[in-house]
């Protein structure tokens, strides 16, 4: 019997054994809480590494099956997450970017090193990226250069993307084969001005976005909604100068947060073969996600009370130690990655009144990535079946949920709650309810309590496997997938076995 089928035998015996539920879990649908953005399932692409080149584009000459020179596999596996949003071109990079270069005849753009000292090709420029955007079907962020840039050529790139045709820039782009504006849903004034972008003061920055926002001009109906670059982690002061002196001048203040085991970014851990105080520690590290949430909205509460400006967490997920020398930022991707993403999920449908967008680092090869390639060869990551499952919150109404008696998972001196969990009724009217079991040795039985109504039953998919570093290869591609899951209530209780160490996404039969 493989591996695969012994795991989903295993997953529906636990579904169908009685149980005696020690945690319940009390949702309320009739007091529905705010709209989760379907753009905090967002995606990041920069020019590191192989994430573009190799791992999205190949060419169109390439002997890989490709459509513009977009992979086929790839861009089909994205897809089937419904990616709503994807940023380019950086992060760092995007402030060594200067987009006439990656615009013409592809074997007429200048060749160059980046400021990670990296070859870049410009092979894949403006026009590049926006296939891919509508071969996904998705919204683009696109960000600018301050770093190394001007207000004249940011100003020019906004004009090139949206203007009409009697702009001469607009002609321009016609010339290179796009008569219609592109579509730019949200575009970055800068990234990290604190560090590669520049090494800034908030209070300076603030000065220079004023005069960048007020050049990039675009016809109404096309203009981008403008983001600010903000501060890192839990330092709150750009947050707390940007929402005061921009206000109506942006939607948006972003703020970057990584996780890594240790916490020490000259030694950050391993991304497979960890043992379990590295498996915690990751967890407990994510989780402070909420109280960074936290900090930054109370000082947005503050000078922004209407609520205007969002707060866009545009670089967030694993940081390991690199694996190898395969490309820059690679790492393996496991199970434990799979709980990183979801708690975070959970983490930003509670604060989705204030949390409109995030976009996680990075999408192929680099950082927690969806999908891993190796020249033809393509593989999905944990990573991307945990974004798979969480397809139905993608602008599905949050609705209020308490845990009751919840568990918790201790080594040594850290403890963080056991059980983890979201509750939404999503747009093809179903209610989901999303469970996160962060111990990795105990199962959890679950009580659904749903006020007002008599829950039938559930049905999803669960994510787990039997080693905590649990990882798919190009050697085996199905090591770790999600299996199906079904639970019926009994005299008109529900309950639900959660396995240890799993992500589980079900829908309430009602």
């Amino acid at each position: 019997m493989s591996v695969v089928k012994r795991s989903v035998l295993a997953l529906a015996m636990l579904a169908t054994a009685p149980v005696f539920a020690a945690v319940t879990i009390n949702i309320d649908p009739a007091k529905p809480g705010a709209v989760i953005n379907k753009n905090i399932y967002g995606q990041f692409a920069e020019h590191l590494g192989t994430g573009i080149y190799g791992g999205l584009y190949v060419g169109p000459k390439s002997s890989i099956p490709n459509t513009k020179g977009w992979r086929n596999d790839v861009v089909g596996a994205l897809k089937a997450l419904h990616v709503p949003l994807v940023r380019w071109p950086g992060g760092c990079f995007a402030d060594t970017y200067h987009w006439r270069d990656g615009i013409g005849p592809q074997d007429k753009r200048p060749s160059n090193v980046n400021g990670d000292g990296v070859d870049e090709i410009n092979a894949v420029g403006t026009h590049e990226f926006f296939d891919l955007i509508d071969m996904l079907g998705a919204d683009a962020y696109v960000n600018g250069n301050v770093g190394t840039g001007s207000v004249q050529e940011m100003s020019d790139w906004v004009e090139y993307m949206t203007a009409d045709g009697g702009s001469p820039l607009a002609r321009l782009r016609a010339q290179n084969g796009h008569d219609k504006p592109f579509k730019v849903a949200f575009f970055g004034i800068g990234n990290e001005l604190w560090g590669c972008g520049g090494n800034l003061k908030p209070d300076y920055y603030a000065n220079l976005y004023s005069n960048y926002e007020n050049f990039l001009r675009a016809p109404d109906k096309s203009r981008p909604k403008m983001i600010a670059s903000g501060g890192s982690g839990f330092d709150t002061a750009w947050t707390d100068v940007l929402s005061k002196e921009l206000k109506r001048r942006t939607v948006g203040i972003s703020v970057h947060q990584y996780t890594i085991p240790t916490g020490n970014w000259s030694v950050k851990g391993k991304d497979i073969g960890f043992k379990e105080d590295e498996w915690i520690s990751t967890l407990a590290n994510t989780l402070k996600m909420d109280q960074l949430i936290k900090d930054h909205v109370a000082v947005l509460d503050k000078h922004d009370p209407e609520k205007k400006i969002g707060l866009m967490v545009d670089e967030w997920g694993t940081w390991y130690d690199e694996a190898g020398a395969r490309s820059a930022l690679f790492q393996q991707n496991s199970l434990r990655d799979a709980l990183v993403a979801a708690l975070n999920f959970h983490i930003f449908h509670d604060h989705a009144e204030r949390v409109p967008v995030t976009t996680i680092a990075q999408m192929v090869n680099v950082l927690q990535a969806m999908v891993l390639t190796d020249k033809e060869k393509m593989v999905l990551t944990p990573t991307y079946y945990t974004f798979q499952m969480y397809v139905p919150f993608q602008d599905a109404r949050s609705l209020p949920l308490a845990i009751k008696d919840n568990t918790s998972y201790t080594l040594g001196a850290t403890t963080i709650p056991g059980m983890s969990a979201s509750a939404a009724r999503a747009k093809d009217g179903k209610m989901y309810l999303a469970l996160v079991n962060t111990d990795p040795h105990k199962a959890v039985d679950v009580a659904v309590d749903v006020a007002g109504a008599k829950v039938k039953g559930a049905a999803g998919k669960v994510l787990t496997s039997a080693t905590m570093d649990a990882h798919n290869t190009f050697q085996n591609p199905q090591v770790i997938k999600p299996a199906p899951f079904s639970a019926r209530a009994e005299g008109g209780k529900l309950s639900i076995k959660v396995p240890a160490k799993a992500v589980m996404v079900v829908a309430l039969e009602e």
